[in-house]
């Protein structure tokens, strides 16, 4: 399955979210928000900051991929998470003691080294092997997109949190938040072939992350039938997908 994407879209989408967030750390910024922890149990806002920088180094990482390699879907793709989440959060406690001197710094490293593998890579969309497998690069693209949203999300409510108060600004980007949403949405259509829309594209990815516990009547308000005459689904089977 392809995911829905295509690479130029899944380009602007990233850029977008990832200068949205820069400008937003620099709006933030406070050396003594690191220590603090986020809403992500176990791990401060500096080791989620870190975990950017990681992110985003999986793209740089990825290699052409053999001419015979069958692409992961995007849905399985991210199905890996799971499975290395000990592994994550290993690697994410490290590179945030690494680059306590200068974690800004690290973060926009990883950054442009991303960005420069991507114009290596593209301009089409080739087969490439990623750490969890051979995958499209509209879909390791993508992937990176949903963990940036996802956890620029993260850091908005850590840093609400640490300062007790909602003013704090909002580092999501508009578009890069409704192209993970679709996207997310799009997996649970094809595994069940509902006809659905995104009402509440932040409700949503917060669900399909597991940010959020499952609720009925809150899935009632991310998504919408796109018919009258149909229901909301129950997905509390099915999510979260990351």
């Amino acid at each position: 399955m392809r995911t829905g994407a295509d690479v130029t879209a899944a380009r602007a989408a990233l850029h977008e979210q990832w200068d949205a967030l820069r400008r937003w750390v620099d709006q933030v910024g406070d050396a003594e928000l690191a220590a603090a922890p986020s809403v992500l149990d176990g791990w401060t806002v500096g080791e989620l900051w870190a975990h950017l920088g990681r992110a985003l180094e999986a793209l740089t990482v990825c290699t052409p991929a053999p001419a015979d390699a069958a692409p992961l879907s995007l849905r399985e793709y991210l199905g890996s998470y799971a499975a290395g989440a000990a592994e994550i959060a290993e690697t994410t406690r490290r590179l945030a003691a690494e680059q306590a001197a200068d974690p800004v710094g690290a973060v926009d490293r990883s950054a442009r080294a991303a960005f420069a593998r991507l114009d290596e890579l593209g301009p089409g969309d080739p087969v490439v092997q990623a750490r969890r497998g051979p995958v499209r690069l509209s879909t390791m693209v993508v992937s990176r997109v949903v963990e940036l949203v996802v956890h620029a999300d993260d850091l908005l409510l850590s840093v609400r949190r640490a300062h007790g108060t909602d003013t704090v600004p909002d580092p999501v980007h508009p578009g890069a938040l409704r192209l993970v949403a679709d996207e997310l949405l799009a997996i649970v259509v094809a595994r069940g072939g509902w006809d659905l829309e995104v009402a509440d594209a932040r409700t949503w990815v917060r669900l399909a992350a597991g940010r959020v516990p499952y609720d009925v009547d809150v899935l009632a308000d991310a998504l919408h039938p796109r018919y009258t005459s149909d229901a909301v689904p129950d997905l509390g089977r099915m999510l979260p997908l990351l």
